[in-house]
């Protein structure tokens, strides 16, 4: 066990998702304190915490840049040109999210002083924001894909079959296609974890940049409890590899 988090915390993608997800657990601590007096000094302390770790992620992301570069051009090479599309454009625009944050970094500390740094944040969150659309609608394609397969299926046809027959009150309240396709949704879901776990945290990612560009405003609990589960998904994957989607 010792082993496993010395050698997950080694990575440097393990350091960011344990500050990412210290981050967003501070986050969602200081919503839910906020209305308490006597936690004043607490939520101070989770403050300084937070702003230490968004600091600390910023600087183990130098050079993530260029790994993006990479994956961009491995994906290019997919025989399958609709996720090729996906992947790669998620990749260029993951890699230019990395150039902005940073720029806002050195901003930070000084290393550069004539650029606007609100201006370059927010592009950093629509560049983050358009990685996630085209992440999602892989996932989207993926799944698609699993479900046509599971549909023809002849035992998941019976399977199907035996559940619609066994609760006849959804039938009546609930078209029977409808009925049918959720249930082939989430049975493809649960048979494919790594595709399930990407999309769940491609979509609690989504509320961050969606929040900080303003075309949907959440509660700052919202952000803090999305992208504390994100991390926490992150940190899974990473750890056990077989839960990763790929490519």
């Amino acid at each position: 066990m010792m082993d496993a988090v010395v050698k997950f915390t080694s990575q440097s993608q393990g350091r960011d998702r344990v500050f990412r997800a210290t981050q967003y657990a501070c986050a969602l601590s200081i919503y839910l304190l906020r209305n308490k007096p006597d936690r004043k000094d607490l939520v101070a302390r989770l403050k300084s915490l937070e702003n230490n770790m968004s600091a600390g992620r910023k600087l183990l992301r130098l050079g993530n840049a260029a790994n993006s570069i990479v994956a961009a051009k491995q994906t290019m090479q997919l025989s399958d040109r609709l996720l090729s599309l996906c992947l790669t454009v998620a990749n260029i625009n993951r890699a230019l999210y990395f150039i902005c944050d940073n720029a806002v970094w050195a901003r930070n500390v000084g290393l550069i002083r004539s650029i606007d740094k609100e201006r370059w944040s927010i592009n950093a969150s629509r560049y983050y924001l358009f990685s996630l659309v085209m992440n999602l609608t892989r996932d989207l394609y993926v799944i698609l894909q699993l479900m046509q397969k599971k549909g023809r299926d002849n035992r998941f046809k019976s399977r199907m079959n035996q559940h619609l027959s066994d609760c006849p009150e959804v039938a009546e309240a609930v078209i029977p296609e409808l009925d049918a396709l959720i249930f082939l949704l989430l049975e493809t879901l649960r048979s494919e974890p790594t595709v399930a776990l990407d999309t769940v945290k491609n979509i609690c990612d989504l509320f961050i940049p969606l929040d900080r560009l303003g075309i949907y405003k959440s509660s700052a609990g919202v952000v803090g409890f999305c992208g504390l589960i994100s991390s926490l998904i992150g940190i899974l994957t990473l750890a056990r590899p077989t839960l990763r989607i790929k490519p």
